[in-house]
């Protein structure tokens, strides 16, 4: 299901919408000082080519003074536009009944949109 679903997400905006964040992150990178913000942006670029049967989990130290302050400024300067972006989307996408599962993913993204640092979109495991 997970396949047909992440098919189904990139001809439907998902492709679109991961080039945004990967040529974000790139002209983000341009910079010294946007390099990291420029890494999370293609990371969360990569991340959203394929949302069904993935998770947001905590990747290495997530609670460093560092990731912290990063997340922060993520915050701050991207990260609450891009939530919103996520949140209107998911709206949008629940009113129907086939749009209910594009709505779940869009909502699992906003934690990922919101503070990326320290944190990661990884597969589901089957226990």
């Amino acid at each position: 299901m997970s396949c047909l679903g992440n098919v189904v997400w990139l001809i439907c905006g998902g492709l679109v919408t991961s080039v945004a964040y990967v040529v974000g992150g790139l002209l983000m990178c341009l910079t010294v000082v946007g390099i990291p913000f420029g890494l999370q942006a293609i990371k969360l670029g990569f991340a959203n080519l394929t949302p069904f049967g993935k998770n947001v989990v905590e990747s290495g130290n997530s609670s460093s003074t560092i990731n912290v302050l990063l997340n922060v400024l993520w915050l701050v300067l991207f990260g609450w536009e891009i939530a919103v972006t996520h949140l209107v989307h998911a709206g949008l996408l629940a009113i129907t009944i086939v749009g209910i599962p594009f709505a779940v993913q869009h909502v699992k993204l906003i934690p990922l949109a919101l503070f990326p640092f320290g944190h990661d979109l990884a597969e589901t495991r089957d226990t």
